[in-house]
C-alpha cells in the first residue's frame, strides 16, 4: 500500500534536472594548446566510474523518494465490535440451591455448582457481548457490573457462594437490581435470564411488577426453573456434626416465572438435571445471536528504511570512494 503517491512526481524532475547538469558544457581547469597532448587510447575502469559517479546521486534520490511515498506492507486486522447484546445473568443464591440433585459426570453436586460450571461456559462463548452477573436471596446485589472483560467475569462468578447474604428468594428485587445495569445501555438487545429454584417470598417488589417495569424498558426476560420435581437430597447435619442427606420437595413458583417471560416476550424453560440446563443455555446463546458490526482496523509495517538505509549506504561509499580510490587531486 502506497500512503502518499505524490512524491512520485519528484522522480521525473531529479531525472530532468540530472540531465540538463549533464549536457552543461564544462570549461577545463587547465588549458592546452592541442588536445592530442591529452588523448588517452583506452579508458580506464577507474576513470570510466569516477565519470559516472552521478548514477550513485541519481540512485540515493530516487531511493529517498521511494522512502517519502511510503510503502507500507498491512501486518495485522483488528476487529473492533460498535453493537451487540447487553445480558445480565441473575442468579438465585438461597439455601435450597444446595440440593444435591445435579451431577457432572459421576459427581453429585450442589444446583448451585452446577448452575456456575454451566454458566461459564455461556459466557465464553458470547464474546461479544457485554455480560453482568446478579445474585440473590433475601436481597440482591450486582455481583459484576456489565463488562466485555470476560476473564474478570468468571473471576467474579466463581465466587458467588450462598450464604453471602440473608437466606430468601426475592425475584422481584433481583430483577429490578438488573435493570438497574442495564439502565444507561445503549445496545439494541437487552436481555435478563433468571435462574431460581424457589418462590419469591422476600423484597418489597413483586415479580409481576418487575416484569412491567422491564417490558417498558423493552428488556427480554428469560426464566428458568431449576430442580427436580421429585424429592431432592438436601444435606443437613446430624447430631454429631456430619453431613447427612434428607429427601426434601423444593417447590418452584412457574406460573410467576412464566408469567415474568411472557410479559417481557422472553421464554420459560425448566431444568430437571444438568443436560437440560446445559440445552437451555445453548438455546438462549442460539436465540439471541448478537447483531453486531465490525469495523477492520489494518496495522501496518511501514517500508519507509527499506529504501533510506541503502540511500544512505550508498551515500556514504560515495564520499569513501571519493576521499581515497577516486581522489581527485588538482
Amino acid at each position: 500500500m502506497i500512503q502518499n503517491p505524490i512524491f512520485f512526481l519528484l522522480i521525473p524532475i531529479t531525472i530532468i534536472v540530472f540531465y540538463f547538469n549533464l549536457k552543461k558544457k564544462k570549461e577545463a581547469a587547465i588549458k592546452f594548446s592541442s588536445e592530442k597532448f591529452l588523448k588517452i587510447n583506452k579508458s580506464t575502469f577507474k576513470c570510466l566510474f569516477y565519470k559516472n559517479l552521478w548514477i550513485l546521486r541519481l540512485i540515493v534520490l530516487i531511493l529517498l523518494i521511494f522512502g517519502l511515498v511510503r510503502f507500507r506492507l498491512p501486518n495485522q486486522q483488528t476487529k473492533i465490535k460498535t453493537e451487540g447484546i447487553d445480558i445480565v445473568l441473575v442468579l438465585d443464591t438461597s439455601t435450597s440451591m444446595l440440593a444435591e440433585d445435579f451431577k457432572i459426570g459421576n459427581r453429585r453436586l450442589n444446583r448451585l455448582d452446577v448452575v456456575k460450571e454451566v454458566v461459564e461456559d455461556f459466557i465464553k462463548a458470547r464474546k461479544n457481548d457485554r455480560i453482568s452477573i446478579v445474585a440473590f436471596a433475601l436481597k440482591a446485589y450486582t455481583v459484576c457490573p456489565l463488562t466485555l472483560d470476560h476473564k474478570w467475569l468468571l473471576e467474579n462468578l466463581k465466587r458467588i457462594k450462598i450464604g453471602l447474604v440473608e437466606d430468601g428468594t426475592a425475584i422481584g428485587s433481583a430483577i429490578m437490581v438488573a435493570l438497574k445495569r442495564l439502565e444507561n445501555s445503549i445496545a439494541k438487545s437487552k436481555i435478563i435470564i433468571l435462574l431460581t429454584d424457589g418462590i419469591n417470598n422476600a423484597g418489597s417488589i413483586s415479580p409481576s411488577l418487575a416484569a412491567e417495569v422491564a417490558k417498558t424498558l423493552k428488556v427480554k426476560i428469560y426464566t428458568i426453573g431449576v430442580g427436580t420435581k421429585s424429592m431432592a437430597p438436601y444435606p443437613v447435619k446430624d447430631f454429631f456434626g456430619n453431613t447427612v442427606y434428607q429427601l426434601i420437595k423444593i417447590d418452584v413458583d412457574e406460573d410467576t416465572l412464566i408469567d415474568i417471560a411472557s410479559k417481557t416476550e422472553g421464554k420459560f424453560f425448566r431444568a430437571q438435571d444438568t443436560k437440560s440446563l446445559k440445552e437451555i443455555y445453548s438455546e438462549i446463546d442460539k436465540l439471541e445471536k448478537s447483531p453486531f458490526e465490525e469495523k477492520d482496523y489494518t496495522e501496518y509495517n511501514e517500508l519507509f528504511f527499506v529504501f533510506v538505509l541503502p540511500a544512505l549506504a550508498i551515500l556514504i561509499l560515495e564520499i569513501i570512494l571519493k576521499g581515497t580510490w577516486l581522489i581527485k587531486i588538482p
